[in-house]
């Protein structure tokens, strides 16, 4: 089903972002216990050079018992549109796991691989602007991590290369048993660098993922070979720093913006975590809680809207759901800052209602595209009923004060 809420009368929905009317439009691209899965969750998007949007996900085969399991028999979809959300291919399964994949001994370890099927999880893609390839990572069994590229638009990628030699290097400091991409997009710096933020755990803790650090994997010769980055922070630094999202500041910093679950007593609150680098490799600044970013322990998104001096201002974008009293997933917002994240003065609810992880990206023509989860078909909130893929401008996020 697809909703459009056209703000001003008369706009037509191609020409609204041009026209810098104030649009918002919704379309479910997957919707639970349809397409052979149970349900869909951990959405990323990305627009590639030539303006084509690439939404992926999990797809999640679920037995009654582990219904919502992170471990599970899961699946790696895409689906592509080259009119700007307008019309979408049907959902391609982008993984075949190798024959020697086998299941992380922590889960089974824990009783979370109770059958054969195997975990592919955590899905980014990021795209190349020099060489105008995708990029594309994902983990198996939270164990081993894989990447692939395309160059052609994303109709068909690469042979899947196994880069878990880059987590490796951490086994010194970190000895991890679980390890994690993103999710969500990674970023590729104004200087050619692929970052990826990852996490990672020795699993002892619940659901295996915990506790956690947080870290990155770069890449300086796109994408040929992958390197670690410092830890950024650790736990119990930070309570269990896990899904993390990163963007290069105007000044060619990189900002971290850190999930965790600390809870300040002080001020009853939970808060999204930020740490800068110089390069976003190492030199990780102390991490400090962002006020204006409530956490009610879920994946977020940021994105680079504008910068000077090709724009009159800065613009950063962040998505989460906006709970300021609890850790229920509901309430996606739609954040603006002018001054690189440091205050967050605009604010603007996507979906009221049961809504949780969230990635953003941007079209040529200066439309947000922000996919999320939305909706839930049982009474604890546990499954997500659809992907919904969000398309608006700055006018709808402003209510018409500012636009590109």
């Amino acid at each position: 089903m697809k909703v459009l809420v056209t703000i001003l009368m008369g706009v037509g929905l191609v020409s609204s972002a041009f026209a810098a009317e104030p649009v918002l439009e919704k379309q479910n691209l997957f919707t639970a216990q349809e397409g052979g899965y149970d349900l869909y969750r951990i959405p990323g998007v990305v627009v590639t050079s030539k303006g084509t949007v690439i939404a992926y996900c999990e797809a999640r085969e679920l037995p009654e018992d582990r219904k919502g399991a992170d471990w599970a028999k899961i699946d790696i979809l895409m689906r592509r549109s080259t009119d700007g959300g307008q019309t979408w291919s049907p959902p391609t399964n982008l993984v075949i796991p190798p024959q020697d994949a086998q299941r992380n001994s922590i889960a089974v370890e824990q009783g979370f691989s109770g059958s054969d099927s195997l975990t592919i999880n955590n899905p980014v893609a990021l795209v190349d602007q020099s060489s105008e390839s995708i990029h594309f990572l994902y983990c198996i069994e939270y164990a081993r991590c894989y990447y692939m590229r395309s160059d052609d638009d994303g109709q068909t990628f690469t042979k899947p290369a196994d880069i878990t030699t880059t987590f490796e290097a951490f086994r010194a400091e970190y000895n991890w048993k679980v390890i994690a991409t993103g999710p969500g997009h990674g970023i590729q710096l104004r200087n050619g660098r692929l970052l990826v933020p990852v996490w990672l755990s020795t699993g002892t803790g619940g659901g295996a993922h915990r506790p956690s650090a947080v870290s990155v994997i770069y890449s300086d010769d796109h994408g040929a070979s992958w390197q670690r980055g410092d830890i950024v922070v650790n736990h119990p630094e930070l309570t269990n720093p896990s899904e993390t999202v990163a963007i290069e500041l105007a000044d060619g910093r990189v900002m971290l913006n850190i999930r965790n679950e600390t809870f300040d007593r002080k001020t009853r609150s939970r808060r999204r975590a930020v740490s800068i680098s110089p390069n976003g490799a190492n030199q990780w600044s102390p991490v400090r809680l962002d006020d204006g970013l409530p956490e009610p322990v879920c994946m977020g998104s940021i994105l680079r809207v504008s910068r000077k001096p090709d724009a009159a201002k800065n613009r950063i974008i962040f998505a989460n759901p906006h709970n300021t009293e609890s850790t229920e997933r509901k309430n996606v917002a739609i954040k603006l800052s002018y001054d690189e994240g440091s205050t967050w003065p605009v604010m603007k609810v996507l979906e009221p209602g049961h809504s949780g992880y969230s990635d953003l990206a941007m079209g040529p023509d200066g439309s947000i595209f922000c996919f999320y989860e939305r909706g839930s078909f049982d009474e604890n909130h546990h499954n997500t009923a659809n992907l919904c893929l969000a398309r608006f401008n700055i006018e709808w996020l402003t209510d018409g004060e500012d636009g590109l």
